[in-house]
């Protein structure tokens, strides 16, 4: 069952056609972009453009990350439905919608109130009960392991810290940026307490996670 914005379906769909020719094989993440109405976490001035795959303005200096990104990203957590899974930089809410499409609890944190707020209230309106918005910039704080995290904000150095939050065999996808140029998308397998097996799956451009007021 779809969700409203109706007037939206083509759009939506011709999006997710264009998706699977770029290469998102998942019959269930093309399901989920199809399901999420991604104008809903937008302004209405440029709800026109939510099917177009580029990043847009959402206010405070932030962006809704490409559909292409998103679809790499969440395909790359293999999720099968039952999973818990935590957001860092959830931003408009449309990353931890899907999410929630195809895991069992998503918890997703967002440091600035604004967002934190307004995409809480766009995930309540539409249904979404297994998702919870925490307001807040330190992952440390979040008392709680996760089958999967991902990181939608670049990091400089890589947070090593981040994968004592992951359970043994957990997935962590991040954007790392070692080079100056583009982050380069990771994903990390952990393997016991300490190992991790490591593979780049993507690339883009992404805002600074900004974690107490430092950049990591």
């Amino acid at each position: 069952m779809y969700h409203s914005s109706d007037r939206m379906f083509n759009a939506r769909r011709n999006m997710v056609i264009k998706l699977e020719q770029k290469g998102i094989s998942s019959g269930s993440v093309l399901e989920a972009m199809m399901k999420v109405p991604r104008d809903q976490f937008m302004s209405e001035a440029l709800c026109y453009r939510a099917y177009d795959d580029t990043s847009l303005p959402i206010g405070f200096g932030q962006t809704i990350s490409t559909p292409s990104v998103v679809a790499t990203m969440v395909q790359s957590l293999r999720l099968t439905g039952d999973e818990k899974v935590l957001e860092i930089g959830s931003g408009s809410g449309y990353q931890a919608a899907v999410l929630a499409e195809l895991a069992g609890e998503v918890t997703a944190m967002e440091r600035i109130p604004e967002l934190a707020e307004r995409s809480m209230l766009v995930l309540n309106s539409l249904g979404y009960v297994n998702v919870k918005i925490i307001n807040g910039d330190d992952f440390n704080h979040i008392d709680d392991v996760f089958d999967r995290i991902i990181v939608s904000a670049g990091v400089r150095i890589f947070p090593a810290d981040l994968l004592a939050k992951l359970n043994d065999g957990g997935i962590l996808v991040i954007p790392v940026d070692e080079s100056g140029s583009n982050h380069q998308i990771k994903r990390f397998v952990k393997k016991g307490e300490t190992g991790f097996f490591e593979e780049i799956i993507g690339r883009a451009t992404f805002v600074p996670y900004i974690m107490n007021e430092k950049i990591v």
